[in-house]
């Protein structure tokens, strides 16, 4: 024998506060982690370059 079972008791799961919830907590983690790269990467970039060029009175042949 079959058993009916109406729609409304037939669905796995919906969505409501619960997966709106884990939604919010999602995009704040991943602000967070936005955040931290853009300060870690300006820390990085206002650093002392590696590579500093010779003035450009040093650069140039002394025999001219």
């Amino acid at each position: 024998m079959t058993k009916i079972i109406p729609e409304n008791k037939a669905r796995q799961g919906r969505w409501g506060w619960h997966g709106l919830r884990i939604l919010i907590a999602a995009l704040l983690l991943a602000f967070i982690a936005w955040g931290i790269a853009e300060i870690y990467g300006e820390k990085i970039d206002n650093s002392a370059p590696a590579n500093q060029s010779a003035p450009a009175s040093q650069s140039q042949p002394a025999g001219g």
